[in-house]
This record gives structure tokens, C-alpha cells and sequence, in this order.
């Protein structure tokens, strides 16, 4: 049995990396592609709703925390579940969103995709602080999916002990970037159109 689980192990552990490679991809086009959307459409309404995706995926980590915490691994491994599937609900979401809508910049008062020199003496350090802020929520999240990856398929295959000392660390970083996700969208959200 074991070995039939690291085979199937080895087959994810390559579509988790093409996958990756997929996502960082779109991330990277989703600044220089712009997709028109038909005439009416709107996608205003998305920012928020991946501040609330993220937000919940974060209390659903949690949980699957406290859930493993009590032995519970029917709930832990449920949770997690859900965790993914928000995760996956999100970066579809995000990706839509980003290849059709033009990018907000913090401290655009006037929504013309430009600081000038007054937009940018009126926020001040506060733009500092979201840029830190943002870049390593960016940088977390792209370093993060492969080894969420990883650490949910080595918990998928029954390598518990490998999936123990993995999610140590991993869980971290999810956690970061599930709630620094809302964050940012909170101190953007005064500049969105």
C-alpha cells in the first residue's frame, strides 16, 4: 500500500508543480494582458469578495488546526478541504479580475493609474507600509503554493510523519498570507474606483 501512495504521491507532487508554474505564469501575464469585458460587465464587486474568501480561508485554518490539536483527523482533513477549495475559489476569482480590470494603485486619489507628486505627499508613509506589506504577501504567496501543495498531497497520501514536519512551517505562511490578503484590500479599498 505504501508504495502505491508514493507512487501516486510522485504523480501529484509533478502536477503540483505544473500547476505552480501555471499559476506564476498567469500572475506574471495578468499586469501586462488586459481582456476587455463585454459592455456592462463589471467586476468591481470582486476585490471584497477575495478579502472574504481570504479571511475565511484563514478561520478555516484555524480550525483545521484546532481540529489536528484535539486528534480529530476526520475534521482536520475536512477543513483542509475546504481550505483548498477556497484557496482555488480565490486565485480563479483574482486572476479573472486582474486580467480584466485595470490596476489600483494606493494613493490614486483621482483614479487616473498615476501619483502625482500631491497624491503621494498626502499618504505618505502609509503607502510604504502597504508596499511592505503587499510585497511580502506576494512573495509569500508564490513561494507558499507549491509547498501547500506538497504538504496537503504528503497528508492526501498517508506520509503523516513527512505531512507533520512540512505543515510545521507551511501552515505559517499560509496563515500570513490568508490574512495579510484582507489587509491589503482594507488599506486599498479607499482607492478603489
Amino acid at each position: 500500500m505504501e508504495s502505491v501512495n508514493l507512487s501516486i504521491a510522485r504523480k501529484l507532487n509533478t502536477y503540483a508543480w505544473i500547476f505552480t508554474a501555471v499559476v506564476l505564469l498567469l500572475v506574471g501575464a495578468m499586469r501586462r494582458i488586459k481582456i476587455p469585458l463585454p459592455e456592462g460587465w463589471d467586476f468591481s464587486f470582486l476585490p471584497p469578495f477575495h478579502a472574504g474568501v481570504n479571511a475565511l480561508t484563514a478561520v478555516v485554518l484555524l480550525l483545521a488546526l484546532y481540529f489536528i490539536k484535539q486528534k480529530n483527523v476526520a475534521a482536520h482533513r475536512r477543513a483542509i478541504y475546504v481550505a483548498m477549495s477556497l484557496s482555488v475559489l480565490f486565485l480563479l476569482s483574482y486572476v479573472a479580475y486582474h486580467f480584466t480590470t485595470p490596476e489600483t494603485i494606493y494613493g490614486d486619489v483621482d483614479g487616473n493609474g498615476r501619483l502625482d507628486a500631491g497624491e503621494l505627499a498626502a499618504v505618505g508613509s502609509a503607502r510604504t507600509a502597504y508596499l511592505v506589506l503587499l510585497l511580502s504577501h506576494i512573495v509569500l504567496a508564490a513561494v507558499s503554493l507549491p509547498l501547500i501543495l506538497f504538504t496537503f498531497i504528503r497528508g492526501f497520501t498517508d506520509q503523516v510523519e513527512r505531512h507533520r514536519r512540512m505543515a510545521r512551517w507551511v501552515f505559517p505562511l499560509w496563515l500570513y498570507v490568508a490574512v495579510t490578503g484582507p489587509v491589503c484590500y482594507w488599506m486599498l479599498k479607499p482607492f478603489y474606483p
